[in-house]
C-alpha cells in the first residue's frame, strides 16, 4: 500500500471534521511555540473530533456512501491482496489474446493456504484510471477471471473475489466481443465449482459487471460499500429522465450494506475503520483478512457437493415472485 503523504481529498460531509482536526493541529503548534500547556483543551477537542467522526459516518445517506465507495483513495483489489496475502503471484491473459488490466488475479497464500484471488482494479488518478478502464472489465477480463477460477477448482484452491466496479465496459467493441456471453458464462460456471467461493464488495458493485465474479457461497461487504443493479445516475436517467435525481434513486435502489443484509442478499457486513477504509487501509485489510479466514474455515467443513447445493439454494431464495390472477 502507498505510504507517501498526499493532500487529503475531501468529501463535502467530511469538511467539518477536517476543519476541527486542522484547528487542533494549529492550537498544538501555537502552544509548542509559546511553551503553553493546553493538553486539557486538546483532549477535549480530540474527544469532540472523535464524537463528530462517529456522528458523521454512522448516519451517511445512500448517496454519501456511494461517494465513499468511489473515493479515489479507497483501497483497491491489489492493495488488499498485497496486504492480506503471505505470497502473491499475478497471472495474466485470457489465452485468447488479451490481458485486461481492469480485472486482475493470481495465486496467493492466505494464512498459509493456497488460494486464487481476483477482482476489479481501478486506478489512483486519471491516467491510471484510463489505463484500467476505471475498473470496468472487458469480455477478455471476465474470460481471464474464469480461466483463473477453473484453475483454482482443478487444483482445489478456494476462490476469493473482490468486487469494485461501476459495471462492465460499456462500449460497442465490448459488445462485439461478447460481453454479455462472457458474464453469463461466468455465472453458470461459478455455480458448478466445488471449491469454496467468497465474494467481497470492497467499493462499488455495479450491475452485471459485478455479478461476473459475484456468484459465491458467501457475500461479504464493507459497511460503506454499495451493491446495485444499476448506478443511481443510470437509474435516475431511465426512470425520471434526469440523472440529477441520483440521490433519490440511491434510496429507492437499496444499495447499502444494511439494506442488502435485510433483503437476505448479503451474508456479512465488514466494519470499516473510523473515517472509512481510505483513512486506514491497513486497518481495513486486517478486518477483511480476519473475515475471509473465518468464513473460509467454516466453508471447508462441508464437502464440495454440499457447497454446490447450498450455493444454488442461496441464490434461489433471492427475490419474491407473485402470481397475479
Amino acid at each position: 500500500m502507498a505510504t507517501t503523504e498526499r493532500k487529503p481529498l475531501l468529501l463535502d460531509f467530511e469538511k467539518p471534521l477536517i476543519e476541527l482536526e486542522s484547528r487542533i493541529d494549529q492550537i498544538r503548534e501555537l502552544a509548542a511555540e509559546n511553551g503553553v500547556d493546553v493538553s486539557e483543551d486538546i483532549r477535549q477537542l480530540e474527544a469532540r473530533a472523535m464524537q463528530l467522526r462517529q456522528e458523521i459516518f454512522s448516519s451517511l445517506s445512500p448517496s454519501q456512501k456511494l461517494q465513499l465507495a468511489r473515493h479515489p483513495r479507497r483501497p483497491s483489489t491489489l492493495d488488499y491482496i498485497q496486504a492480506i496475502s503471505d505470497e502473491w503471484m499475478e497471472l495474466h491473459g485470457d489465452r485468447r489474446g488479451t490481458d485486461d488490466p481492469a480485472l486482475v488475479g493470481g495465486v496467493a497464500k492466505l494464512a498459509g493456504r493456497a488460494v486464487v484471488m481476483l477482482g476489479h482494479q481501478k486506478g489512483r488518478d486519471t491516467k491510471d484510471n484510463i489505463a484500467r478502464n476505471f475498473g470496468m472489465a472487458s469480455p477478455g477480463g471476465y474470460r481471464k477471471a474464469i480461466r483463473l477460477m477453473e484453475h483454482a477448482n482443478r487444483f482445489g484452491m478456494p476462490i476469493l473475489t473482490f468486487i469494485d466496479t461501476p459495471g462492465a465496459l460499456p462500449t460497442a467493441e465490448a459488445e462485439y466481443k461478447g460481453a454479455g456471453e462472457a458474464i453469463a458464462y461466468n455465472l453458470r460456471e461459478m455455480f458448478r465449482f466445488e471449491v469454496p467461493i467468497i465474494c467481497t464488495v470492497i467499493g462499488e458493485g455495479g450491475s452485471g459487471g459485478a455479478l461476473g465474479i459475484g456468484v459465491g457461497d458467501r457475500l461479504l461487504m464493507f459497511e460503506h460499500s454499495v451493491y446495485t443493479v444499476a448506478t443511481p445516475e443510470a437509474c435516475a436517467a431511465i426512470l425520471w429522465k434526469d440523472a440529477a435525481k441520483a440521490s433519490q434513486a440511491a434510496v429507492a435502489l437499496k444499495i447499502t450494506a444494511p439494506d442488502l443484509k435485510n433483503l437476505g442478499i448479503l451474508d456479512q457486513i465488514l466494519s470499516e475503520p473510523s473515517g472509512g477504509a481510505h483513512s486506514d487501509p491497513l486497518g481495513a485489510a486486517t478486518i477483511l483478512k480476519q473475515a475471509l479466514i473465518e468464513n473460509l474455515e467454516a466453508l471447508l467443513q462441508t464437502s464440495g457437493q454440499e457447497r454446490r447445493k447450498m450455493r444454488y439454494q442461496k441464490f434461489r431464495r433471492l427475490g419474491v415472485f407473485t402470481d397475479l390472477p
